[in-house]
């Protein structure tokens, strides 16, 4: 695949709507027929039913015929700064979510948009929401959109994608996450950001301080809905939207659409556009899926060689405190890992991050934190090292290879009493794995995943340096040289155990 398609896949992008759209854009909010918000519901006309790998989900359809889908991105007659600009980023064709929900939501229309993880979504709700704000100028503490998500890491994802199509359009954005300085978010709100990226619990934080108002919001994004109410969001993302107007416009995007998902649906999508990627179909048919029957003797010296493998890898674990075990062991065993959780300061998880992408690390460890929003190229593997227990964890795990059309496996280690959950799994997913038994240092396992015998030179990485250039709380320089919380507080970001029963499940810290 070429650099085009690879760099439309992996980020955001940005573009502009038609005549209609532009007009619509002029004003803060657009005009309909009908209103939403707390205490009202959208006429639903008939129920529409797509259904998938993750089941059947009941949705209200469209009676509003959608605008046909698009071959270029020329053809959406975009503004002229963000044609230029995805031209220099190398952005021509669009993936198949992005050519059937862009007419929609260019002229003003809700959208339901369901892709997996990579075909493409970011970019989907990202032309849309920077072409329809062009050319408005918000009032300080008053954006004119909102992006929601479910972790820190997606949200800085998604305005690291945005930032080059905001700059040319002369759009401010601004990130709204925890684990961060509340001040400085303050102050971007207080200079008139027209884009916010947050996650629920800080932008309720914000709002609660006077810092923020979303009366002027126009439109509005949800992405990876699903993971956003599987964390407990829901009620703070109702009590979000109802505070924007109930005429502004609405886009949904998520890899997956249940119960909850469905709900918000109701509430809040007026008409929606529904279209749904075939996770069969496309980049997805690049993806392998492997189940490895492993014994529980065997598993730690399998894990050990796969980690060790020439190339990056992203192992994922069921708690925070299995996470830095494993890291350590790796680290002893020779290979350059590193853990990524919801424990770690959000400088630590920055700094994990930016060594991984640059391949300083290469064997990340992690908790279902960095199953959304995380983004790495040429990562061709995922390997469960605890089988999820959710079909959908499964998938946004997967997700994290075979983006954009590149080819990927995805491997699970099972053991004898997981066989049968982990069948059903793979049932609900939709998907048909590759079986083997393997056994660590057979040939097998290094045919399906690389594994190799690690090196047995221990590793020292640079863990502590996200802290020393991290701004110190004037809390955390009282804690120093003295008490035990001082010490913990300053520990390196590799190898400290958090309690057993303390589980990360994708970031609900953010």
């Amino acid at each position: 695949m070429n650099r085009a398609a690879r760099t439309n896949g992996r980020t955001a992008r940005t573009g502009q709507g038609s005549p209609t759209a532009r007009e619509r854009s002029k004003t803060p909010h657009r005009a309909k027929t009908s209103t939403r918000g707390k205490n009202s519901r959208p006429s639903a006309g008939r129920k529409g039913r797509s259904g998938g790998p993750q089941g059947e989900y009941s949705v209200p359809a469209s009676l509003t015929p959608s605008l046909p889908a698009v071959a270029a991105f020329d053809e959406l007659d975009m503004p002229q700064p963000l044609l230029a600009a995805l031209g220099a980023e190398g952005v021509t064709v669009p993936f198949p979510i992005q050519a059937a929900t862009l007419p929609n939501s260019l002229a003003g229309r809700d959208v339901l948009g369901r892709g997996r993880t990579g075909s493409g979504k970011t970019l989907a709700f990202g032309l849309a929401l920077l072409a329809r704000t062009a050319g408005q100028r918000a009032e300080s503490r008053r954006p004119l959109a909102v992006v929601l998500v479910p972790t820190r890491e997606l949200a800085q994802q998604v305005t690291d994608a945005l930032t080059p199509y905001a700059r040319a359009l002369a759009l401010r954005l601004a990130t709204v996450v925890g684990g961060m300085s509340i001040g400085r978010q303050a102050g971007a709100l207080r200079d008139g950001a027209e884009v916010v990226v947050a996650t629920p619990g800080r932008l309720r934080d914000l709002i609660a301080r006077g810092d923020c108002r979303l009366d002027r919001v126009a439109i509005t994004v949800l992405d990876e809905a699903d993971q956003m109410t599987d964390m407990g969001f829901m009620p703070q993302i109702t009590a979000l939207l109802d505070l924007m107007p109930a005429d502004g416009q609405r886009l949904l995007f998520s890899a997956t659409l249940d119960r909850n998902v469905d709900a918000l649906v109701r509430r809040y999508l007026h008409d929606p556009v529904v279209h749904s990627v075939d996770p069969s179909a496309g980049a997805v048919t690049t993806m392998e899926h492997h189940l490895l029957h492993v014994h529980d003797a065997d598993k730690h010296a399998t894990t050990t060689e796969i980690a060790a493998r020439d190339g990056r890898v992203i192992m994922f674990l069921d708690t925070k405190h299995a996470v830095d075990r494993l890291t350590r062991h790796l680290l002893k065993s020779g290979v350059r890992a590193a853990a990524l959780h919801g424990g770690k300061s959000q400088p630590q998880r920055t700094r994990t991050l930016a060594q991984f992408k640059e391949g300083h690390v290469t064997a990340l460890v992690a908790t279902n934190v960095a199953a959304r929003g995380i983004h790495v190229d040429d990562l061709d593997l995922v390997v469960n090292v605890d089988p999820p227990t959710d079909h959908k964890d499964y998938l946004h795990r997967g997700g994290r290879t075979a983006r954009a059309g590149e080819s990927g496996s995805v491997v699970t280690l099972v053991l004898p009493h997981q066989r049968r959950e982990m069948d059903r799994l793979m049932a609900d997913a939709g998907i048909t794995p590759q079986t083997a038994k393997v056994r660590s240092g057979e040939a097998e396992l290094s045919r399906i995943t690389g594994a190799r015998a690690p090196s047995g030179i221990p590793v020292t990485l640079a863990a502590p340096a996200a802290q020393q250039n991290a701004p110190r709380t004037t809390a955390s320089r009282r804690r120093r040289g003295g008490s035990g919380r001082g010490r913990r507080s300053s520990a390196p970001a590799y190898g400290r155990a958090a309690a057993p029963r303390d589980r990360s499940r994708g970031g609900a810290t953010a």
